[in-house]
């Protein structure tokens, strides 16, 4: 068995290790020269206001980069679920070689648990070294940043990209054995996965953990350390805030702008400090709106992850995907008795 599944999982094995060798090549450069970059911030950081812009400059540098690999990374397990996992069986099955194998003396079981556990294995060693080596090269900006619970940015750092890889081959394997044609069990594979990607982060992940509860006064400092202000429809909201005290925590609800006795500020009051403030010369990302805001004794209740939960929320992330990963295969194993 073990030299039947090579001889027909040896041109995917050869292609994922190529694929890894240029990964680390590039990662390899990439993160010498963040490592270089980092040690160049470190000598600016002689102040607090000179180590803030040292940090703005060091993190603009190499975000979009390190976004840009996060997501590409993020693109492996569907590639796997989709070459790898939906062909596995649905070919056998649409051309008809599965019948040859079946009339040995190999269960059906055994011989599909034999198909998935090299498939999977070799899934698995592929995207966690790649995510072993972006995790090493991205370390330095990932400490200045303070940004490893973004949406992208988590699921492509230490263990959890293992659990994407061995879901996706279950889910491909899956769908193959249902469909029973490789180019359908593929696309449907391919989307389904995605939905996944898109779905955990936003609706699954703020739920695994209950968030700690927070009020913040909106000080101008606050206001100018936040992302965006303001919506399309003109409402009194914030977005992007940083907790005091704990710049690695995950802020995953904030309330729009309240005023004292805990009334939501009115647009008319809210646009009028975005768009005709006081004039006070204040700097910082929003200037005189912020200090104009500030002045309206304003807060935000927020519901937020610490930094300190970041490896809970890794392994607790990591095991769904595991789990649900099994039971995609039991029901595989369930089916092919059928098939």
């Amino acid at each position: 068995m073990i030299w039947l599944n090579w001889r027909q999982f040896r041109l995917q094995t050869l292609a994922g290790a190529i694929g890894l060798v240029l990964i680390a090549g590039y990662l390899l450069y990439l993160g010498m020269d963040i490592r270089d970059a980092h040690d160049a911030y470190r000598t600016r950081c002689a102040g607090a206001a000179d180590c803030a812009q040292a940090a703005s400059q060091f993190s603009g540098t190499y975000r979009n980069t390190l976004l840009f690999l996060a997501t590409g990374l993020g693109l492996i397990p569907v590639v796997i679920g989709v070459f790898w996992g939906a062909p596995l069986i649905a070919r056998e099955l649409e051309l008809g070689t599965h019948r040859l194998v079946w009339n040995q003396s190999v269960t059906r079981r055994r011989w599909l648990i034999g198909r998935m556990a090299f498939g999977a294995l070799a899934a698995m060693t592929l995207t966690g070294l790649a995510a072993l080596m972006l995790t090493w090269a991205a370390s330095p900006y990932d400490r200045v940043a303070s940004d490893r619970f973004g949406a992208i940015e988590f699921g492509a750092r230490n263990i959890v990209p293992i659990g994407y890889a061995f879901l996706a081959f279950a889910l491909g394997t899956a769908i193959g054995l249902f469909v029973r044609r490789t180019l359908p069990a593929m696309a449907i594979t391919g989307v389904v996965f995605i939905i996944v990607q898109v779905m955990v982060p936003n609706m699954v992940r703020p739920h695994l953990i209950p968030s700690e509860k927070a009020t913040l006064p909106m000080t101008a400092q606050t206001i100018n350390q936040a992302k965006s202000l303001g919506s399309i429809t003109g409402a009194p909201v914030i977005s992007g805030l940083r907790v005091p005290g704990a710049p690695d925590a995950r802020v995953s609800d904030t309330s729009p702008m309240r005023t004292a006795d805990g009334r939501m500020l009115g647009e008319k009051e809210f646009n009028a400090c975005l768009d005709t403030p006081s004039k006070t010369g204040a700097g910082g990302t929003f200037g005189d709106a912020a200090v104009c805001l500030s002045a309206l004794d304003l807060h935000v209740d927020i519901e937020y992850q610490p930094g300190s939960r970041y490896w809970s929320f890794q392994l607790a992330e990591t095991g769904l995907y595991l789990l649900t990963g099994v039971l995609l295969t039991v029901i595989a194993l369930r089916r092919v008795r059928r098939a």
